[in-house]
């Protein structure tokens, strides 16, 4: 660790209370981007980061969203958060290389008679952990960027690197209008000039190593709606007379996925690369206890080893079933028949694996069951989106930075890893660059994030903002 490297990270460590406090400010805004009512809140985040980043002196700009409005089920049309844009510093320097930066301040719903422990928009202190909606996803990652350029500019260390910045407030409902602004709004901003991209919105595998990532599955998301009649009934009146909607879609739903995991529609595999020894010997250096995964989650695991349990996480497709529209889900009874439900669900695909093909799988299984059935209701199936997985090559500038930072904070190599969530854009940075992308986790493991009780530990939250400096600098000596 060179002197630049230690007096920053000793500033970061004088800063603790402060750095905790300015995220209490950032979980405090309800940016809750799939909600109609606090969708205000979401756009207000966007414009309140802009602000936060001039201050910086960086040179920012809110971007209207392409797709400009949407409709939400109750009839609602309603405005697209923006996307922010910028660079730093505002003049560019030359020879030194330019990172794009990219994250969002969107954030997942959060109630606390969710079964939270903690008001889930008071950030909570709690045996060194950070108890917070978005703490660790991702509006703690972000912060982070902000507040080492902040110590950096208050320490007299210029800026290793040309920045440039994009933060969206749409990232956990499809990143919805981004693609657009990328390859035909702004396409000059994205396509010139970057050298690679770094995104921080993923975690650790466990809860002690580091790691860095470098590929993610894609998700495609279907709905299947099963229509019976006109009106809901009375099951004493008609229980026994109709054919039920819930009935078809229950057989249905349940016809696509084993209890093993393994995925019960034809040809949905054909795609998917076989597994290499070269691959297999990738898993051996990764520090990762299935029964320590098993135990953060209180979760019963399909597989008894390292190796095929990380493999069912991030290099096979799997479906996951995710809830049922229309259907009676209070507490108490309500002894009716839904006229209409609609089951929901996901793939996630790996690379070599296209959307066109899984789409095609899936219809040809639901048509399937629907002769199989012979049912008279009325069955359809919707597929929402299905966005690309990415796999990108764990070597070059980026990685060895990110190896050599990594190293200097924890005091450990970081494992090299791929992960099993989506995030769409990633792919989309890479092919509009013509660059790598990196992606540097911040958060460990257990964080929850989309779920009750989300955090983010303070040696990860303090470490992140470390470990962003010092790739920082690392990338400036190349």
């Amino acid at each position: 660790m060179d002197d630049v490297t230690k007096k920053l990270f000793d500033a970061v460590d004088s800063k603790k209370d402060a750095f905790i406090q300015r995220l209490s400010d950032w979980v405090a805004i309800k940016s809750i981007s799939c909600q109609a009512d606090t969708r205000p809140e979401t756009i207000r985040m966007v414009h309140f980061v802009k602000e936060e980043f001039e201050k910086l002196g960086a040179k920012m700009e809110i971007c209207e969203n392409p797709n400009k409005t949407e409709f939400f089920p109750d009839g609602q049309e309603l405005q697209l958060p923006p996307i922010c844009l910028g660079v730093y510093p505002a003049v560019k320097m030359e020879n030194k290389k330019t990172i794009l930066i990219y994250g969002h301040v969107d954030v997942q719903p959060a109630k606390f008679s969710d079964g939270w422990d903690t008001e889930p928009f008071v950030l909570t202190e709690k045996d060194g952990k950070l108890y917070g909606r978005g703490s660790t996803d991702d509006k703690g990652p972000v912060l982070g960027w902000l507040l080492i350029l902040e110590t950096m500019q208050e320490l007299g260390i210029e800026c290793p690197v040309n920045l440039r910045f994009c933060f969206e407030g749409m990232e956990e409902v499809d990143s919805s209008g981004l693609d657009d602004l990328i390859f035909k709004v702004r396409n000059d901003f994205f396509c010139e000039g970057i050298d690679g991209t770094c995104i921080s919105d993923n975690y650790w595998l466990g809860t002690e190593k580091p790691c860095l990532t470098y590929g993610l599955r894609g998700i495609a998301c279907f709905s299947v709606t099963v229509e019976c009649a006109a009106s809901d009934l009375h099951s004493g009146i008609f229980g026994g007379t109709v054919r039920e909607a819930m009935t078809d879609l229950i057989q249905i739903m349940g016809s696509l996925v084993n209890g093993d995991g393994s995925i019960n529609i034809e040809g949905i595999n054909d795609e998917v690369d076989l597994v290499t020894q070269a691959e297999m010997e990738t898993y051996k250096p990764i520090d990762f206890c299935i029964e320590e995964f098993k135990k953060c989650h209180s979760v019963n695991l399909l597989h008894d080893t390292k190796e095929r349990t990380l493999q069912g996480r991030w290099r096979y497709p799997s479906l996951s079933l995710h809830g049922i529209e229309g259907a009676f889900a209070d507490p108490g009874e309500k002894t009716v028949i839904p006229r209409r439900v609609i089951g929901k669900f996901s793939i996630r695909m790996v690379p070599s694996m296209t959307g066109e093909a899984v789409i095609s799988c899936v219809e040809k299984h639901v048509e399937m069951m629907k002769a199989k059935l012979n049912t008279p209701n009325k069955v359809w199936l919707n597929c929402s989106g299905a966005d690309k997985p990415w796999f990108g090559a764990p070597n070059g500038f980026l990685y060895e930075a990110g190896k050599i930072a990594t190293k200097n904070v924890y005091g450990v190599d970081p494992d090299m890893t791929r992960e099993g969530g989506s995030i769409p854009v990633t792919l989309s940075f890479q092919e509009a660059t013509k660059n790598p992308v990196i992606l540097i986790p911040m958060g460990a493991g257990d964080d929850g994030a989309h779920g009750q009780n989300e955090k983010i530990n303070i040696k990860n939250y303090i470490g992140g903002i470390k470990l962003f400096g010092s790739f920082l600098h690392e990338l400036g000596k190349q």
